[in-house]
């Protein structure tokens, strides 16, 4: 079990010359929870988890952990256990050594550090791995074995900075899964960093969407789905991701601000007000999505049932619930 500290970061700043990639970041993150972040690439995520880590020095705030200012205190020596997106495992070391290091480097006993690896292996499913080097095992293996590396470390807080993103998807979605599962086990507090937005809106207890060195918006999943805080946060998260009109357009005036409407709250409708050119069918097994194109050159994406018999060049109408319209001003902030 962890020592169940929460995280809080405070006006966390750090700035590469000009580059400012994190930009005055205020988290709290409660013993416990699983918080996911998101952003594109460049957005400040994997900065924001070596700050933490203590593997950069911020320019300026606060890393606390269970209420201690990590400021002066060397990474080996923070509760804090890093599971990177390459596993930096050590190849000529075997699964068992690997999951071992830290241990061996606490000065914890031989017979002891066996003992924790082993356990730490047994509860990933890798325990049949122990004697083998990393070039010997799958990548989703090789996951687990980082995993279990920082397991053993019992730290107060997980740091995984995109620890799926080598995988297949099928895999993905297992490993994800088996992830959410040893959470509850242990009781964690973790930070997940992912630029796969179906993993951040279904592992987190809260999501993080970050964009240019700053928090865009936090909150749970839905609500942040649903309340887009801005017109990034709108765009960026859903696939595709929401629709966003200027001005309001077809969708309704909204004279110097923005009128979006998510494609799955669009739908064909004979009656429907918006006309539209079909541009392209992406056909998904369950479901299709229509790229579409009004006479005014906007571009309307509409998630649909499957099996249509659309095609391009086919002229639809389009109806939408007014209720289900999101409104941003000249900023680009929810109203």
């Amino acid at each position: 079990m962890t020592d169940g500290g929460g995280l809080r970061l405070t006006g966390l700043v750090k700035a590469y010359g000009p580059v400012r990639a994190v930009e005055g970041v205020d988290l709290d993150v409660p013993a416990g929870e699983l918080v996911t972040v998101v952003g594109p690439s460049g957005s400040g995520k994997s900065t924001m988890l070596r700050l933490i880590a203590g593997l950069e020095r911020p320019d300026a705030g606060m890393v606390a952990v269970g209420g201690q200012d990590l400021r002066d205190v060397p990474p080996h020596r923070r509760s804090v256990a890093m599971v990177f997106q390459d596993y930096a495992l050590y190849p000529h070391l075997t699964v068992r050594e690997n999951i071992m290091f830290g241990l061996r480097v606490r000065k914890v006993p031989k017979g002891e550090a066996r003992r924790q690896a082993g356990a730490a292996a047994e509860r990933l499913g890798i325990a049949d791995l122990l004697d083998r080097y990393p070039d010997q095992a799958s990548g989703g293996q090789r996951q687990r074995v980082a995993l279990a590396r920082a397991l053993v470390r019992s730290p107060a807080v997980y740091l995984l900075d995109e620890p799926l993103v080598s995988l297949d998807a099928q895999l993905r979605l297992s490993t994800r899964a088996d992830l959410l599962a040893l959470h509850r086990q242990i009781g964690s507090t973790t930070l997940h960093v992912t630029h796969d937005q179906a993993e951040a809106m279904t592992m987190g207890d809260r999501v993080v969407v970050m964009d240019a060195g700053r928090i865009r918006q936090a909150g749970p999943p839905q609500e942040v789905y649903d309340a887009p805080a801005d017109t990034f946060v709108a765009g960026f998260l859903g696939s595709p991701p929401m629709n966003l009109v200027p001005g309001g357009g077809v969708l309704g005036g909204a004279a110097g601000g923005t009128v979006g409407v998510r494609p799955e709250d669009l739908a064909l409708d004979p009656a429907g007000p918006i006309e539209a050119t079909v541009d392209a069918v992406e056909t998904l097994g369950s479901e299709a999505v229509l790229l579409t194109r009004c006479p005014d050159g906007l571009r309307l994406a509409v998630r649909t049932p499957p099996r249509l018999s659309l095609r391009p060049g086919d002229t639809v109408r389009l109806r939408f619930d007014p209720d289900r319209l999101h409104r941003f001003d000249a900023a680009g902030r929810r109203v």
